[in-house]
């Protein structure tokens, strides 16, 4: 087939099933978004959604949605922008919500219109998307950024090895280890992207979820970077 039909067969389907899905979800979701509106509301500080400020396709900025799972203005208390596990600023009910991924589920609202897709790189503020190299930048912001793709996926514990850095600058522990190697994952992607594989990775993510200490990826893309940062095999 002819790269360029393949090319556009590709986005056509992948902006479809971007449609169907996030759709679908908003139906069979809102039972369970309810309960979360009404909690969300009724502790912390009475915010529901958490919208950011993150890059998107050629390196535009778009607003996110989360589910508010920390104090507000959290961005400049304690350790900033990174958050590690048991961190002082998440709301009681923001733990919960965050270690099921349930605080992402908003982002649906971002596919739908187009901000983002069901699979792609994982879109970043703009602070920690520049600690890549302007190249990186130029090859990962070359398509839409995903709800979940490889380096959600690698980077699940993200967190806890935030937690357990041996250094006291989260940031220059970030910069150093995480980055780069983050970097080469969702340049993997850019290069490997297909249907198939993307289907692949929402059927990961999913088992991720509920098996999080699985392996599995590194059994079905056995060409994925490696690096000693996580639990790479």
């Amino acid at each position: 087939m002819n790269p360029l039909l393949r090319s556009q067969m590709y986005s056509f389907c992948k902006r479809l099933l971007d449609v169907v899905v996030s759709l679908s979800g908003l139906l069979i979701l809102l039972p369970i978004f309810i309960p979360i509106f009404i909690a969300l509301k009724l502790s912390g500080e009475g915010e529901i959604f958490y919208l950011q400020e993150r890059v998107g396709i050629n390196n535009k900025k778009f607003k996110i949605f989360k589910f508010a799972t920390m104090l507000k203005n959290s961005e400049n208390m304690g350790s900033g922008i990174y958050t590690a596990k048991n961190d002082p600023r998440i709301l009681p009910i923001g733990g919960f919500l965050r270690k099921t991924k349930i605080n992402e589920l908003p982002q649906i609202i971002n596919i739908l219109i187009g901000d983002i897709s069901l699979v792609g790189p994982r879109p970043l503020i703009r602070r920690t998307f520049e600690l890549y190299s302007e190249e990186d930048q130029k090859i990962i912001s070359s398509i839409k950024p995903g709800l979940t793709g490889i380096g959600s996926i690698i980077f699940r514990n993200e967190e806890e090895l935030l937690l357990n850095a041996d250094s006291t600058d989260i940031e220059e522990f970030y910069k150093k280890n995480i980055t780069p190697y983050k970097a080469e994952l969702e340049k993997w992607y850019v290069s490997k992207r297909s249907f198939i594989n993307d289907m692949l990775i929402i059927i990961l993510t999913i088992w991720v979820v509920i098996f999080k200490q699985s392996q599995l990826i590194w059994s079905i893309f056995k060409d994925l970077p490696k690096n000693t940062v996580v639990n790479a095999k």
